[in-house]
């Protein structure tokens, strides 16, 4: 039989209300809960934002496009070629998931009373429109064509509010280069919203032929390809392999190859989400030293209250060890308790706020119109885990003040 254990069980199990010990248990138990509690919350909120904001932008850029170095060094327009040998190329690539060819021309949307200055993303049947989808809040995708115009429009509502357009409004869109001045005039198929106010005030999609035709490029070329990897954690890996196979080579045009990943696109977001681990860090340290000192002082307080059994036990022989080993199993049970209800509470949090969406945000501010979580019973595991390890291990100097208790004086203790 085990006798710390058996010991324990005891002590955890007694009946006596009355007794002092009982209050700081029970602070413990409340110290160990909300500390848990707190770091599921905190820790799914985290992911879910960063998760949430990074699939936005990469819903926008891809994981990694494809362009003329000359593009990607300054913000005009560059063309490259695209064509059929060099798509195959980028999706023989290890890790690559999915290639789609982009253009784009900036223009002008004009109606009666006022004008916008945007940018044409032209794209094709290729195009993978599953974020479009997600984000759209009015009409449909069109059937985007790389081989002729469906004089089709896809808006965001900040430019369908500044320009008082809804699904099925004409409008014209104006070119001016050196070529001078072309129309064109469109029809709004319709309408999405991401909250990512740089993307949505500057954003709209046409077909991929009317963006080359009105670049004057060639049916082979384009502003480049889009690639989304099966791994984001191995963006790095990927693009390594892309430099290698594809970075400096030059097309029939004469023009050279290049490639960036989202993160060095959009540096500054990827930086700002970053940060947001210091967060998580400081506040799983805090909540750790949280349940650490309450159950040391729930410890002592126990150990206190229990000194004549503990010289009871020395008479008759019981080592320090055991005991000390029996108030550490005490404490198991005690942040068990604690570990169970922190579960039951962070986790039922959590799945409420991801189906009723309670706690909304201001999404000019913070680009979500809720708060987003995210369920990983992985992180959920580790973190159950570390409390409990954490918390025993700090337990283990304060349990060596058995060793002080005399079992002559423990006898008459009070």
């Amino acid at each position: 039989m085990n006798l710390p254990l058996f010991l324990a069980r005891r002590i955890y199990n007694s009946d006596d209300k009355n007794r002092v010990a009982r209050p700081a248990i029970r602070i413990a138990i409340a110290g160990v809960a909300i500390g848990l509690a707190v770091m599921l919350v905190s820790v799914s909120v985290v992911f879910g934002f960063k998760h949430t904001i990074r699939d936005k932008v990469v819903g926008f850029g891809s994981h990694i496009q494809v362009a003329n170095f000359m593009t990607l060094q300054a913000s005009e327009q560059y063309p490259i070629q695209m064509g059929d040998s060099m798509l195959r190329l980028l999706r023989q690539i290890p890790g690559v998931k999915h290639v789609q060819r982009y253009a784009v021309k900036q223009g002008v949307l004009k109606t009666e009373t006022d004008f916008l200055g945007v940018a044409f993303k032209g794209i094709a049947a290729d195009y993978d429109t599953t974020f479009l989808h997600q984000n759209l809040i009015a009409g449909s995708i069109p059937r985007f064509s790389d081989t002729h115009s469906t004089q089709q429009l896809l808006i965001s509502d900040i430019m369908a509010n500044e320009l008082r357009l809804q699904v099925g409004d004409q409008i014209f869109a104006y070119f001016i280069d050196y070529n001078g001045i072309r129309v064109r005039r469109l029809r709004v198929a319709g309408i999405y919203r991401t909250h990512l106010s740089q993307y949505d005030r500057v954003t709209c999609f046409i077909d991929l032929y009317t963006a080359v035709k009105l670049n004057g490029w060639e049916s082979d070329q384009a502003s480049g390809a889009e690639l989304t990897v099966d791994d984001f954690d191995r963006l790095s890996a990927t693009e390594r392999l892309l430099v290698q196979k594809v970075n400096r080579t030059v097309d029939r045009y004469g023009e050279t190859y290049s490639s960036q990943t989202i993160k060095e696109a959009c540096p500054q977001i990827f930086s700002w989400l970053d940060l947001l681990d210091l967060n998580v860090w400081i506040i799983l340290g805090l909540m750790l030293a949280v349940a650490a000192v309450t159950m040391i002082s729930g410890l002592l307080i126990i150990i206190l209250e229990r000194t004549a059994m503990i010289g009871l036990l020395k008479a008759v022989g019981a080592r320090n060890r055991t005991i000390r080993h029996t108030f550490l199993w005490f404490s198991v049970f005690t942040i068990g308790k604690g570990l169970l209800m922190g579960n039951v509470i962070g986790i039922g949090l959590i799945a409420l706020q991801r189906f009723t969406g309670l706690v909304r945000l201001d999404a000019a501010t913070y680009y979500v119109s809720t708060v987003p979580v995210e369920f990983h019973p992985a992180v959920i595991f580790l973190l159950n885990l570390a409390t409990l390890g954490i918390c025993v291990l700090v337990l283990i100097a304060p349990s060596y003040l058995v060793s002080k208790i005399h079992p002559a004086r423990s006898m008459r203790y009070e």
